[in-house]
């Protein structure tokens, strides 16, 4: 299924909405970058909590920590050592952890698990600067995904 994901630049914190491909609204970010915690919400437009996104204050490189109803579904943290593309690795209990490759700056990269593409994510498809796609393979945790675009 595709997503797009529209920023909202003029907004304190780092508010977001995603669309499906038919450009109805499906689900709103909540940040709240502004606050002793850094984190995101994702609400559906029932506005149900999906999924949150909390960044680790206190770790050695970019980890973010993405939990549904209070469980940890994944933790994401950026590879030590990539000088050409961004990487990142989603941990993700038992085996099928997923793995970020790309230009997350420019909104350009893939997310694959097990050397298989799930996601892409591209600017190319939209003209305007503050809205992005990403194309999620079927059979996957669509939320997990966006979270992971999202962190």
């Amino acid at each position: 299924m595709r997503y797009i994901i529209r920023e909202k630049f003029f907004h304190i914190g780092e508010d977001s909405t995603i669309l499906n491909e038919a450009g109805q609204p499906v689900l709103e970010v909540d940040g709240k970058v502004l606050s002793l915690h850094d984190r995101l919400i994702v609400r559906d437009m029932a506005g149900n909590e999906v999924v949150t996104i909390h960044r680790r204050l206190l770790a050695l490189r970019p980890t973010y920590e993405i939990s549904r109803g209070g469980d940890t579904l994944a933790t994401f943290r950026k590879r030590f050592f990539s000088p050409f593309v961004d990487r990142f690795t989603v941990d993700i209990p038992g085996p099928d952890d997923l793995e970020m490759t790309g230009s997350l700056f420019e909104h350009e990269y893939t997310i694959s698990r097990g050397g298989q593409v799930v996601a892409a994510v591209s600017r190319r498809w939209f003209s305007l600067t503050d809205t992005y796609g990403v194309d999620i393979a079927p059979g996957q945790d669509d939320p997990l995904i966006l979270a992971c675009v999202l962190a």
